[in-house]
């Protein structure tokens, strides 16, 4: 399902749309948006979301999930890739790694994984590009 929201200041074309998977749905394949997605059931595969994405406390994903934001109150098993910020809920399990800008964890929330924010993120792509100009780093 999908809701369109318009707003005033855009002399009326679609700004936000809204997609929904609700609860008792299985999903199984790439789920790719320009809006916005909330998940409420379950999903085995990628999710490609362009703005914010918001797994329910029933949501469940296994696969790959990319997301200029997102908010995660149900359980991830994956890898996690967004662009601005992450919060992981009290109700959310996440056994997988993370990269993002910001990252918000409430207490009770489970992570299982390693995880890389902003700078420490753009510090390890320099380190990358450093070595594959002047060859591997040897062990001493």
């Amino acid at each position: 399902m999908s809701l369109k929201l318009k707003d005033a200041g855009t002399g009326g074309k679609s700004s936000t749309e809204l997609n929904f998977l609700g609860e008792g749905t299985y999903l199984e394949g790439t789920i790719e948006t320009k809006g916005s997605l909330r998940i409420d059931g379950k999903v085995k595969g990628n999710v490609i979301v362009a703005d914010m994405l918001t797994v329910g406390n029933n949501g469940t994903i296994s696969g790959e999930i990319q997301a200029r934001e997102a908010v995660i109150g149900g359980r991830i098993e994956g890898n996690i890739k967004t662009q601005e910020k992450l919060v992981l809920e009290a109700s959310s399990t996440l056994i997988g790694n993370l990269e993002t800008k910001k990252l918000v964890i409430d207490e009770g929330a489970v992570f299982q994984g390693k995880s890389e924010m902003g700078a420490v993120s753009k510090e390890r792509k320099f380190q990358e590009k450093k070595e594959d100009k002047g060859g591997s780093k040897q062990k001493e």
